[in-house]
Formats: structure tokens, C-alpha cells, sequence
């Protein structure tokens, strides 16, 4: 008799379990599955390093259940950051996919502001590019073999003093942040293949004849402080502005190669920099 009563009493506390559990739980479950937020819901394909435009997302209504707290779910915390991964049509944007300034091997591509333009010329061999050793803010002087097909090995005027502003592997990564550039085998660093110059149009013009013959050498000439290499910088400017001077009608014929040398002596003596 009492082995039915214990039974009878089980029974019963099961039946109170499963009336709570269709007419308490279940309900606040289902509400809480249909509950709707709104999130950032990427509509246009992002590469990791790009900024985020509001043409590449949009609000979506969704349901709120199982989604990460660090889900953004307004486009004003989203436009106009970096994304520091890539992203597909669909995802959703997580506050740790995204960066208020750019990856840090493209920050000097967004320091450009249109007076000086950034070049990369291919380093044809290890020598050619100080054995790896180069540095972004390095001033090089670049050397060109059988200039101009003239036979003789000189430093163009325009190309004394430029300031490196990347060094990159061959797997376009930067070799100059230290991040990224090690083989697949983990245990040999990657090569530089090229290095990016911070160049006026007139030197892009001189690099690219240059990087056309394939023949150039890159020799370092300062590594220091930013004021320093502001001096060098500053000379070279002055030489460049006496060899391309703003064109006036009826201004004279171009000087010759021997004119421009001297006026290049002339304007980087007056710098005070040798």
C-alpha cells in the first residue's frame, strides 16, 4: 500500500513538472525566440583593411535569441571604421571585426595628402635592397647603373634623398611591421620584394624609367629621428623644384643634363645638407 501511495505521489509531482513546463516555461521560451532586434547586416563584400561605407550595410530585423552581445546593432557605430577581417554579404558585424584606424600596414597610405604620392619599385635582388634591412622612414638615395643607356652609374638629382615608407614580402605583407612574415614552415622569415618610396610626380616619373630598365640599387643615407629626416627631405624638395620649375609660355628650352646637375648642387648647398 504504501509502494502505490509513493508512486501515486511521483505521478503526481510529474504531471505539476509537465503542466509547468507547457504552461510556463515553454511560453517564455517561444517569446523569447520571437523577440526582434535590429543588427548591422553587411550587404556589399568587405576586404579586411577597407573602411566601411554606408553602401556596404544595413539594418536587418532579426530575432534576438542566441545572438553575441557584442553584436552591433546601429549603422552609426559602423560606418566609417576599419574591418580587420573580411567580410561576406550576410554577416553580421561583431564590434571585434572592426578598428577606428586602419591595419597597421596600409596606415601610411592614408597619411597621403595629394602633394607626394607613394611608389613601389621591385627589389631585383637581395643586395639591391640593403640585404632586408630597410626601414620605414629610412632616407635611401636610389643609384641607377648605365643611366639612361649613357654607361655611367649615378644617382639621378631628383632621387638623392627619399624617404622609404614600406618595405614588403612577396606575400604582400609588410616585412617592416614585423607581423606576418614568416614562411609557411615557421622557421625562415620572408625576403623584401619591394620598397614603397614617398615620391613627388616628377620623382614617380624618374622611378618608373628606372624600375622600366630594371636596373637600380637603393643605399641608405640617414636613419633617425623624423625632424632629421625632414632636413634631407626638405633639400631634396628644393632640388627637385630647380629642375621641374613651374612651366611659363615662352619659358626657355629644358636644361641640359649638366645644367641640371649644377642646379641640383647649387639648391642642395643652399639646404645645408651634403
Amino acid at each position: 500500500m504504501s509502494l502505490f501511495k509513493n508512486r501515486t505521489v511521483v505521478g503526481v509531482i510529474c504531471i505539476l513538472l509537465s503542466l509547468l513546463i507547457c504552461f510556463g516555461v515553454t511560453p517564455l521560451f517561444n517569446k523569447s525566440v520571437s523577440q526582434k532586434t535590429e543588427i548591422v547586416r553587411v550587404v556589399k563584400e568587405i576586404k579586411a583593411g577597407e573602411e566601411i561605407t554606408k553602401e556596404m550595410v544595413q539594418t536587418a530585423e532579426v530575432g534576438g535569441f542566441g545572438l553575441p552581445e557584442n553584436v552591433l546593432r546601429q549603422s552609426e557605430s559602423v560606418v566609417g571604421k576599419y574591418a580587420t577581417a573580411d567580410l561576406s554579404v550576410g554577416d553580421y558585424i561583431l564590434n571585434t571585426k572592426l578598428s577606428d584606424t586602419p591595419a597597421a600596414e596600409n596606415t601610411y597610405l592614408y597619411n597621403l595628402d595629394g602633394t607626394k604620392q607613394a611608389m613601389s619599385v621591385t627589389i631585383k635582388s637581395f643586395a639591391n635592397g640593403l640585404s632586408g634591412k630597410l626601414q620605414s622612414g629610412d632616407i635611401v638615395s636610389v643609384i641607377a647603373p648605365d643611366y639612361k643607356k649613357q654607361g655611367s652609374t649615378v644617382i639621378p638629382a631628383e632621387l638623392k634623398y627619399v624617404e622609404v615608407i614600406a618595405v614588403t614580402a612577396g606575400s604582400g605583407y609588410d616585412a617592416n611591421t614585423g607581423a606576418q612574415t614568416e614562411t609557411e614552415a615557421g622557421d625562415e622569415k620572408e625576403l623584401p620584394s619591394t620598397v614603397t618610396l614617398l615620391v613627388s610626380p616628377e620623382q614617380s616619373k624618374a622611378l618608373a624609367e628606372l624600375e622600366s630598365d630594371g636596373k637600380l640599387h637603393l643605399s641608405l643615407v640617414y636613419r633617425g629621428t623624423p625632424a632629421n629626416s625632414a632636413k634631407f627631405i626638405e633639400a631634396q624638395d628644393k632640388v627637385v623644384a630647380a629642375l621641374y620649375p613651374t612651366e611659363q609660355p615662352g619659358s626657355a628650352e629644358p636644361k641640359s643634363q649638366g645644367s641640371e646637375e649644377n642646379t641640383a648642387s647649387e639648391a642642395t648647398a643652399k639646404s645645408g645638407v651634403q
